[in-house]
C-alpha cells in the first residue's frame, strides 16, 4: 500500500528540484527523470514525455523496484536505471538523472574512454566518505543504448565491483547521481557536474 502523504511530499519536493536543474540548463526540453525512494520495495519516479522545469504532484508514479507502475500512469522510460540502483543499495534514497552541457559534451569528447578519473579536486570531500583533496575517483562512462535493461545489468555489474562510485555517464546522454536523500543527492550532482566542467576546461587549455 503507497503511503499517499509521502507521495505527495517526495513528489512536490522533485518538482522543486526539478525547476532548480531546469533553470541551471541541465534538463532542457523534456530531457532526465528523477526518482525518491518510498521503501524498502517502491520508489516515487517522473512520468515520461513530462517537462522537468514544470512537474506537478501528478507528473509522478509509485514503481516497484522491477520498474512496474504501481499507481496510474506510464513511468519513465529509463525507470529501470532507478531501480537497479534501490534494488542494489538499500541506502540510496534519491535518483537523479541530468543531461547538462559538461556531462553530455565531456562523455563524447572522450571517445574510446570507459572511465574518467577525477584527481586531487578539493571538491572530492563534497561525496560521502572522503575526507581529502589527495584522492581520485573513477567515474564510468557507458555507450549510450535503447536497451534500458542492458545498461542497467551493465551498470549493475560496474557498481558490484566498485560501490563507493557517487555517478556515472552514458554517453551523449548525460549523467545519473544519488545520494542518501534528494539534498544528498542534489549535492553530488552539484559536485560532479562542477567537476567534470573543470575537466573540460583542462582539456581545452592542453590543446
Amino acid at each position: 500500500m503507497i503511503d499517499s502523504k509521502y507521495f505527495y511530499q517526495q513528489a512536490i519536493a522533485l518538482a522543486a528540484a526539478g525547476e532548480d536543474l531546469y533553470q541551471r540548463g541541465w534538463v532542457p526540453a523534456t530531457s532526465g527523470n528523477f526518482s525518491v525512494r518510498l521503501d524498502a520495495t517502491s520508489a516515487i519516479v517522473t512520468a515520461s514525455g513530462k517537462h522537468k522545469g514544470r512537474l506537478s504532484p501528478t507528473d509522478f508514479i509509485a514503481v516497484d523496484l522491477q520498474a512496474k507502475p504501481i499507481s496510474d500512469g506510464k513511468p519513465s522510460a529509463e525507470t529501470e536505471l532507478h531501480t537497479r540502483l534501490y534494488a542494489r543499495f538499500v541506502d540510496i534514497g534519491a535518483v537523479l538523472h541530468c543531461h547538462s552541457p559538461s556531462a553530455t559534451v565531456i562523455s563524447k569528447a572522450l571517445k574510446n574512454a570507459r572511465t574518467i578519473t577525477l584527481n586531487d579536486y578539493e571538491l572530492l570531500k563534497a561525496f560521502d566518505g572522503i575526507d581529502t583533496h589527495d584522492t581520485s575517483i573513477d567515474i564510468p562512462i557507458f555507450d549510450n543504448t535503447q536497451d534500458i535493461s542492458a545498461l542497467a545489468d551493465e551498470v549493475d555489474a560496474y557498481l558490484a565491483e566498485q560501490p563507493h562510485c557517487p555517478g556515472y555517464l552514458i554517453r551523449g546522454h548525460g549523467v545519473y547521481c544519488w545520494g542518501k536523500d534528494l539534498e544528498s543527492s542534489m549535492r553530488n550532482l552539484e559536485a560532479l557536474d562542477c567537476l567534470l566542467h573543470c575537466e573540460l576546461a583542462l582539456m581545452h587549455l592542453s590543446h
